[in-house]
C-alpha cells in the first residue's frame, strides 16, 4: 500500500485474541487459489533503517495467522524491508537477526499447508533511491530466495508497487527478478509479477503495463508467473478513505485487466484491495469478488490489505480479534474464501 507511512510510527500492543467471529471450516470451497490477508508490520519504520525490533517494526503475531486461517483463508503475504534483509548493498549479505524473523514467519504460515507471499515492500526503492542496478536486483533476489529455495509454498513477490519509474526498467527488474530467482534453485515456486503505477488493476492497460509486461519469460515455464494487481475502491483508488465511489465500481475497475488477461492468456491476483466497513463498500467489494469469480479461469485470488498487530483502529484492519474490517467486513467476504 502506498500510504502506509501514516502509520509507521504507530505501536499499538496487540490483544489477546478472541474467538473468530466467521464460522471457521478446514478447506477452502472457493473457487480462487489464493485468498488470504497482508501482514503488515515488519516493513513498518521504513524512515529509520535498520530499526529496532518492537520499537520501529515487528513480526506477526502467530495467533492472528492461525485465526485467520481459520477463516479458511490460505495465503499470507508477509511485507518486508530489502534492507534490513540485506543491508548496505544490493550485492550483499543478508543480516541474521532479520532474516531469522523472517525465515521464522514463513515457516510458521507454510507449516500450516498455507501459501507464504515474500513482498519486499520497497516500491522499487533500495534506501528511498531508484533500483536502477538491474544485475545486483538480481543478486539479491538471488540470495534471498536461496532462504527458500526448497519451500514449495512460497511465493517470490518481485518488489511492491512500482511507480513513477521508466517503463523498460520496471520491466528490465521484473526480469531480472525471475532470472535470480531461479537461478536460487528455487524453480517449482510461483512468482508475483507487480507493475509501474502502483500496480493498479484498474490502469493495468492505459499505463503501459498490460503492453510492456507482456513478454516476460521464466526459465521453468511461463505458467508460475502469475501478474499482481493491486485495487482500491475510494475516489482516487489510493486505499485512504473509508467511503467507496458506488456499489458497483469493484466489477468497473477490473473490466479493462480482466479482458486483458483474457485475450493474452495470463493469470492474476488481486494482491491488495480493501474497502470500508459501510453498506456501499461492502457492496462494492462482494460485486468485485463475484465478478472474479465469474472470470476465476485468469483470477486467481484476492488479499486483503492489512491484517498485523500495530494497525490499532486503521479503517481496514482485519486484525483479529477487534479490527474493524475483521468485525464489520469479514462475514460479508466469507462467501468468497
Amino acid at each position: 500500500m502506498k500510504f502506509l507511512d501514516v502509520l509507521l510510527g504507530a505501536a499499538a500492543a496487540s490483544s489477546a485474541l478472541a474467538a473468530p467471529t466467521c464460522t471457521t471450516k478446514t478447506k477452502r470451497a472457493g473457487k480462487f487459489k489464493f485468498v488470504g490477508v497482508n501482514q503488515s508490520c515488519a516493513e513498518f519504520g521504513q524512515d529509520t533503517l535498520p530499526g529496532q525490533l518492537n520499537k520501529h517494526y515487528t513480526w506477526p503475531a502467530k495467533s492472528s495467522i492461525d485465526t485467520l486461517l481459520a477463516t479458511g483463508m490460505n495465503t499470507i503475504r508477509i511485507p518486508f524491508m530489502m534492507e534490513r534483509l540485506i543491508p548496505n548493498q544490493l550485492t550483499g549479505t543478508v543480516n541474521e537477526t532479520y532474516s531469522a524473523g523472517l525465515i521464522d514467519t514463513v515457516s510458521y504460515v507454510t507449516s500450516k499447508g498455507a501459501y507464504a507471499v515474500i513482498d519486499p515492500h520497497n516500491f522499487g526503492r533500495y534506501y528511498t533511491q531508484v533500483i536502477t542496478d538491474v544485475e545486483g536486483f538480481k543478486a539479491w533476489w538471488t540470495t534471498t530466495a536461496g532462504l527458500f529455495a526448497d519451500n514449495d509454498k512460497v511465493i517470490f513477490d518481485t518488489n511492491n508497487e512500482y511507480h513513477d519509474m521508466d517503463q523498460s526498467l520496471v520491466v528490465n527488474l521484473n526480469q531480472a527478478a525471475i532470472d535470480g530467482i531461479r537461478a536460487a534453485g528455487a524453480t517449482s515456486q510461483y512468482i508475483f509479477i507487480e507493475g509501474n503505477s502502483w500496480t493498479g488493476a484498474w490502469t493495468w492497460v492505459s499505463s503501459g503495463n498490460g503492453e510492456s509486461l507482456l513478454n516476460l519469460s521464466d526459465p521453468e515455464g511461463d505458467d508460475k508467473l502469475i501478474y499482481e494487481m493491486h485495487q482500491y475502491l475510494d475516489e482516487d483508488g489510493s486505499g485512504t478513505h473509508e467511503q467507496c465511489v458506488s456499489g458497483t465500481i469493484g466489477r468497473e475497475r477490473l473490466q479493462a485487466a480482466t479482458e486483458w488477461l483474457k485475450a493474452n492468456g495470463k493469470k492474476a491476483i488481486l494482491g491488495e484491495t480493501a474497502g470500508g466497513a459501510n453498506d456501499q463498500c461492502i457492496s462494492a467489494l462482494t460485486g468485485m469478488l463475484s465478478f472474479m469469480e465469474e472470470n476465476s479461469d485468469v483470477w486467481q485470488g484476492w488479499l486483503w490489505w492489512a491484517a498485523g498487530p500495530w494497525w490499532a483502529d486503521y479503517m481496514y484492519s482485519i486484525e483479529p480479534p477487534s479490527g474493524t474490517a475483521y468485525t464489520k467486513v469479514l462475514p460479508s467476504l466469507q462467501p468468497y474464501i
